[in-house]
């Protein structure tokens, strides 16, 4: 039988993406999404999948317990996915305590609905490579200790650990997926990839003349959003739940990232590339490099889309996007 999936922030990147992926292997998939009057911008990721009108709407907060399972309890999923936060590090400064009740405390929420309602469903927490925060270790792996930098990546590690305690506790099948950056034409615009390709856009379109950014020499492991998905779903297949790494194992400089979508433009990133002081964070996370070992030797997954054809591909999406909101 076709199976039934619930997925929190049905509306982000990654939302949109597993939407797509679980709709592809015959999933009815239902999406939790805020009540808000920007509806229809926010289903944008899903329209530009095509996939706007395949799946499920309903209403939802991941603060209100009460709502969280009542909709566990209407939907009765097979695999309930958590991918919703508040998501952006340089905000969880600015709304600390909005960061760690939605994207901590609301684990705990969506767990203890699940609990309630559904304890033979499989559940998967977003973990995030954040958590490592100040590296113990030069590349890091599901044992490496998280020293975590942000309001944000504390949140992620409370979400993180408390998916754990409910996996021993409750014997829930919960499993959480520590992925480390993952991008695409779908990114936010605040998150500094897509910043910089839409940036980029702009200048080679004669719309703008700079590109600000802070700490260029901080270097991340990033991936593709439609690789990270697919271990997610993975994951939720096992016959135990477990936690993994999930990163390419190769880590780049936000100033080489910046050179290849300037490059792809024919365009030269010195004449254009301004560093702000005002831009970097209170505490930086200088260096991630993910170890995606074990999930390449019990997921049978290993990331197919590099760095280059990706900023590839987000390029060519905001150019196109440029040039139709010219005409």
């Amino acid at each position: 039988m076709a199976k039934t999936a619930l997925i929190t922030g049905i509306t982000g990147q990654d939302g949109a993406y597993l939407a797509q992926l679980l709709l592809s292997k015959g999933y009815t998939v239902h999406g939790l999404a805020r009540r808000s009057s920007t509806a229809e911008v926010n289903t944008a990721r899903l329209k530009w999948l095509g996939i706007e009108n395949d799946v499920r709407i309903v209403d939802g907060d991941l603060t209100d317990l009460s709502g969280l399972a009542r909709a566990m309890r209407d939907i009765r999923p097979d695999e309930v996915y958590n991918l919703a936060a508040q998501s952006f590090v340089k905000s969880s400064w600015q709304q600390p305590i909005l960061t760690g009740n939605v994207t901590g405390i609301g684990v705990t929420n969506v767990l203890e609905a699940l609990r309630l309602e559904i304890p033979e469903a499989r559940f998967y927490q977003a973990s995030s490579s954040e958590m490592y925060g100040l590296i113990q270790e030069p590349m890091q792996s599901e044992t490496t200790p998280f020293h975590p930098r942000s309001p944000y990546a504390v949140a992620k590690a409370y979400g993180h650990w408390i998916t754990v305690n409910y996996r021993e506790s409750f014997g829930l099948h919960a499993s959480s997926g520590i992925l480390f950056n993952h991008e695409s034409p779908l990114r936010g615009i605040e998150f500094v990839t897509r910043k910089v390709t839409d940036a980029v856009a702009r200048i080679k379109r004669g719309l703008a003349r700079e590109l600000r950014l802070g700490n260029i020499d901080a270097k991340r492991d990033w991936g593709h959003a439609r690789d990270y998905v697919r271990a997610m779903w993975l994951m939720l297949q096992q016959d135990q739940p477990d936690d993994y790494v999930v990163a390419t194992g190769r880590t780049t400089t936000v100033r080489d990232m910046c050179r290849i979508a300037f490059e792809h433009v024919g365009l030269k990133m010195d004449d254009h590339l301004v560093i702000d002081p005002d831009l970097f964070r209170p505490a930086e996370v200088e260096i991630l490099l993910g170890n995606p070992a074990k999930a390449k030797a019990k997921l049978g997954w290993e990331a197919t889309i590099s760095l280059e054809e990706m900023i590839r591909e987000m390029m060519d999406a905001d150019l196109a996007r440029h040039t139709a909101a010219r005409r």
